[in-house]
């Protein structure tokens, strides 16, 4: 049996801001239980719901050292779906309305959970064979292990990996603040471990340190080797190829099942789909005050609204996009000038699109299942989870060929009647509004090939098994 502990910052159901959260809770169901114990260990944030903190189980406390402060750390266990997660607890850090703050505090508030995390493990009664940690938030984690605790008979062999969810996202600030906290030495502090452009980089930490590294993504395991996509890493992407590896992540199909979905106003499922799925665009078009059709084009958006996402080339062409014969769904919240843009353009043509500028689970669901076509424009997207949901509920994806999205998009090709949905290649607005034009045309004069498109699309598997059973081959290997 081998033992493997994911630590990480989030992970559903506890607490979630964005796809890191659906990896760390719902891939280690799909292990191998025969072969695998994976167990889970994040921050026991005060804003987790109740209804979980609740059943927690204490199990023990200590205090540790960061550097010159001592800290308290309890550890709490709880079952959930068969697999057991592991809280570390200390309000200092780890209370507030949500898990991150200011990233002097954050940098601060992971170091210490990074540090905790590796003392707490010898007492859980579970000796991990490999640590996966996830994203800077874990970036020391590789680090401290080597550092400090490799020392330790306990940790002797034990080996580690890192995903990177976001290179986007480095976990950076000030040498000197991070040396204080930490309590590295400064031998640490140097251009090939911890220093980057004369600040200290957690991740970078972590890339330089873990035993392997992998990504979300076949596509963005390469990406990030250029300096276009590499976010001033790509010098280290490539130093570090050989241990480099994409693996894409996949949605949990009891979750996003639109054959038992609550929901929906109609279920369907692959064979049914022709019937019963308009019936949820009429349903929503209802709820959302647009004009009541089910022939109309209906295309969703469900994102964050940021640069990342490609808004900057939806907003170009927003007024060719509302043409009258499309409806536009936008569900999500941002950056304000993208919010204010969506509701200008709802109050412009308001039968026709709708603002929904907030998050609700369940209104992401009945867009997904609603529409015709799903849009992500993304400048970059290490792998993107949207698209493989709107894949399973029969919703054509049309994406810009980049990290995942390229790897889990197959495009519509009329003469081979193949492709699962629509790509376009350059980050250029006449680029996408082209493709959207051409996927409406197929809806609207070819509307059998566009019904094949769909059900290649529902047919295809990305629920997480397929990644698991990657993992577990990466593990072996380590």
């Amino acid at each position: 049996m081998k033992n493997v502990l994911f630590i990480a910052s989030e992970a559903v159901p506890f607490i979630k801001t964005g796809g890191l959260a659906d990896v760390v809770g719902s891939l280690p169901k799909y292990f191998n239980k025969d072969e695998f114990d994976v167990r889970v260990m994040i921050p026991k944030y005060t804003c987790i719901p109740w209804e979980y903190r609740k059943d927690m189980v204490y199990k023990t406390h200590f205090y540790i050292d960061l550097a010159w402060r001592s800290q308290y750390v309890g550890v709490f266990e709880l079952q959930y779906n068969g697999i057991t997660f592991y809280f570390i607890d200390n309000e200092f850090y780890f209370s507030g309305p949500k898990p991150y703050s200011w990233i002097h505090e954050d940098i601060e508030k992971f170091a210490f959970f990074s540090k905790a995390a590796l003392s707490a493990i010898p007492v859980l009664g579970f000796k991990p064979d490999i640590i996966h940690c996830h994203d800077w938030q874990t970036g020391l984690i590789p680090v401290y292990l080597k550092e400090r605790f490799s020392q330790g008979e306990f940790y002797q062999g034990i080996k580690s990996i890192i995903t990177i969810h976001n290179l986007k996202f480095q976990g950076i600030w000030d040498i000197k603040k991070v040396k204080d906290i930490t309590g590295l030495p400064d031998s640490y502090f140097t251009p090939d471990k911890l220093e980057a452009y004369n600040d200290a980089n957690y991740l970078k930490g972590g890339i330089v340190y873990a035993d392997r590294v992998t990504t979300v993504s076949a596509t963005y395991a390469e990406e990030i080797k250029t300096p276009f996509y590499g976010e001033h890493l790509d010098g280290l992407m490539n130093a570090r190829a050989n241990c480099l590896s994409g693996i894409v992540n996949g949605i949990d199909y009891d979750v996003y099942n639109p054959e038992t979905d609550k929901s929906l106003a109609a279920n369907y499922n692959q064979v049914t789909f022709r019937k019963e799925k308009w019936k949820n665009k009429v349903a929503l078009q209802k709820e959302l005050g647009l004009t009541e059709d089910k022939g109309k084009f209906m295309i969703g958006i469900v994102s964050r609204l940021t640069d990342q996402k490609g808004f900057d080339l939806v907003a170009y062409v927003m007024d060719q996009i509302c043409a009258e014969d499309v409806q536009l769904v936008v569900l999500g919240t941002g950056d304000e000038k993208y919010e204010n843009m969506f509701r200008h353009y709802e109050w412009k043509y308001n039968d026709r699109v709708s603002a929904n500028i907030y998050y609700s689970e369940d209104m992401s669901h009945k867009v997904y299942a609603a529409c015709d076509a799903f849009l992500m424009p993304s400048l970059f997207e290490p792998c993107g989870l949207s698209q493989l949901m709107s894949l399973r509920y029969g919703t054509v994806p049309i994406v810009r060929e980049t990290g995942g999205l390229k790897d889990t998009v197959e495009p519509y090709n009329e003469y081979e009647s193949t492709g699962t949905g629509f790509s376009f290649a350059n980050y250029n607005a006449h680029e996408m509004l082209g493709i959207i034009n051409y996927a409406k045309s197929v809806y609207y004069n070819h509307k059998r090939e566009w019904n094949k498109i769909v059900d290649r699309g529902m047919k295809a598997d990305f629920s997480w098994d397929n990644s698991a059973r990657k993992y577990e081959e990466l593990y072996r290997e380590l």
